[in-house]
């Protein structure tokens, strides 16, 4: 009997002697939003049906959603680092392969960037850019640690005097904020080459030291590197509209809908403001309904041990009012250092919905970069070599600069602006962003 092509499975599946084939089109039907919410898509030719499994995906179930009816060939293979270990779940959910006449690259996408991009990414691996150098890690965790231990030890040698106060809150911030950067590269696994260990300490250094959820940080990040500034399936575009009016396009779509939530047209005088007081309650309250709601109750355990050491810590010093006032004066400085520079490469760069574009210009269009120097690359903790890292999300960041020469290359190529910014033209970018959307909200508020 020979292979037929068709979109209708609800027999049996194929047996092993032969797969069925299917077209694109037909792929592109089951995108999760049609009859039976089925989700299927393309690795490397083969399909794959992960309706079921995406509620059982480590890395979330939105990860897999926002590529239904796609192909994800690029997205697996830069978020799978050990492709041995994911080899065995995708045995069981393959349900058959392109047909002989399909191209491998969907039409709407540059055949000869993806191609190159894939060389690109084989010559990464082959020159070990991917593998981790764990001297300079193990300085990076000496160093944050060092910090949250001199922000204790001011308070407790010097007392609670002006001075040593304000030095125990830069102390303290400075290394929450270091800890953040430290477990978004665990969370990429670019610490160990094995992604337990990585995953083992991620829990260790954003619960216990940082006092947030693993859960919550692994189901919203991933999703923000799948799809960056599309809206609907980046969750850091959240904010828009209820807060922010993001983008040319939202922003007249929103216009047009004679939509107001905020004063819009003054939004890059209010983030100023806004953004601490916004993250503060975000990352503080609302973090934990994730964990509550996926039912993590290790990860909230865990959560907890770092307010109950902070609280055992700080509040024999300088009593509890003090203490209340000493950590959330650090959490407001924190959550505007960590907002300034994780919107600088994002805000000011192209927001529209999902046009399943190739893994290079989802990216690069998304992302821009922050010239290197020493002190932007501990700032920002490597964070300035965005697009880099969004290319490559499981590399070490000390290989960013090794890598990046070869990325510009290939934009060149291309024709693909690749964007590098000071680090102040980076921050005023934000407001400047900011205010054309705004004013292009009110365009369209008022004469559209």
């Amino acid at each position: 009997m020979a292979p037929q092509t068709g979109s209708t499975r609800k027999e049996t599946r194929p047996a092993s002697a032969f797969l069925q084939l299917f077209t694109w089109e037909e792929i592109r039907m089951h995108n999760g939003r049609g009859q039976g919410q089925e989700q299927w898509l393309v690795i490397d030719r083969k399909v794959y049906d992960v309706s079921k499994f995406s509620k059982r995906h480590p890395g979330g179930s939105r990860v897999l959603s926002h590529y239904a009816g796609q192909d994800a060939t690029d997205a697996f293979i830069a978020f799978h680092k050990d492709k041995s270990l994911v080899e065995k779940y995708l045995k069981s959910l393959l349900i058959g392969e392109l047909a002989p006449d399909q191209p491998s690259c969907e039409s709407n996408k540059d055949k000869a960037l993806v191609e190159d991009f894939r060389e690109l990414r084989c010559s990464v691996e082959k020159m070990g850019l991917l593998r981790p150098n764990y001297t300079f890690f193990f300085l990076i965790f000496l160093h944050l640690l060092v910090l949250d231990v001199a922000s204790w030890l001011v308070v407790w040698h010097f007392g609670i005097s002006f001075v040593p106060f304000v030095v125990g809150i830069v102390l303290f911030t400075t290394a929450q904020i270091q800890m953040g950067w430290f477990q978004h590269d665990l969370g990429h696994c670019s610490v160990f080459r094995k992604p337990k260990w990585n995953r083992l300490l991620q829990i260790v250094v954003i619960n216990v030291l940082k006092g947030f959820p693993a859960s919550w940080w692994n189901h919203l990040h991933h999703q923000h590197h799948a799809k960056p500034n599309c809206f609907l399936k980046d969750p850091d575009l959240s904010l828009h509209p209820k807060l922010f009016s993001l983008g040319k396009t939202l922003s007249v779509e929103l216009g047009k809908k004679k939509k107001k939530f905020m004063p819009y047209n003054y939004q890059h005088m209010y983030f100023i403001l806004l953004t601490p007081l916004t993250f503060i309650p975000f990352l503080e309250f609302s973090v934990f309904s994730i964990a509550i709601k996926k039912k993590n109750w290790l990860d909230v355990l865990l959560t907890v041990t770092f307010y109950i050491r902070s609280g055992l810590m700080y509040i024999p010093l300088m009593g509890f009012k003090n203490f209340v006032m000493y950590f959330w004066l650090c959490r407001c400085l924190e959550s505007i250092w960590f907002a300034w520079v994780t919107q600088m490469n994002h805000i000011p760069m192209h927001i529209d919905y999902d046009r399943n574009k190739d893994w290079v210009s989802t990216q690069l269009h998304a992302t821009c970069n922050v010239k290197q120097s020493l002190f932007n690359d501990w700032f920002t903790g490597h964070l300035n070599f965005q697009i880099e890292h969004h290319l490559f999300p499981t590399m070490p960041r000390h290989n960013y600069c090794k890598v990046a020469p070869l990325v510009k290359a290939l934009c060149e190529k291309h024709g693909i602006e690749y964007k590098s910014k000071t680090l102040l033209t980076a921050f005023s970018d934000i407001l400047h962003s900011l205010k054309d959307s705004g004013e292009h909200w009110l365009e369209a508020y008022l004469h559209g």
